[in-house]
């Protein structure tokens, strides 16, 4: 499978690696976190790590380490305003449980 973006998505990280001036891609992964297990981790990756896969999507590269694909493998990352908020949005297959609140979930 693979990790993709939206058209927005992408836009967005490009905007900001545009603004950044220099970068690989988004990292995208995850830690444990919350109530749930686990929550995600989106950054920017200045490298490429050997335990990581490249999935690329509008020219943008979404970087995932080893750990985090079987959590994440299938994950679709979207990019929402509403009103005066904005954030990234992930449509992720594996995701069996959520916390209430959205801050973690569970592949288990």
């Amino acid at each position: 499978m693979a990790v993709t973006l939206t058209t927005a998505a992408a836009q967005r990280v490009r905007q900001h690696l545009k603004k950044r001036g220099s970068g690989e891609g988004l990292r995208f992964g995850v830690k444990s976190s919350g109530c749930t297990g686990f929550g995600y981790v989106v950054d920017f990756a200045d490298e490429v790590g050997e335990n990581d896969h490249v999935f690329l999507t509008d020219g943008i590269k979404v970087i995932v380490d080893d750990e985090s694909l079987t959590h994440v493998d299938g994950t679709s990352i979207d990019f929402r305003k509403e009103g005066f908020s904005e954030s990234f949005k992930f449509n992720n297959p594996n995701v069996i449980n959520a916390c209430g609140c959205g801050e973690s979930f569970s592949t288990e």
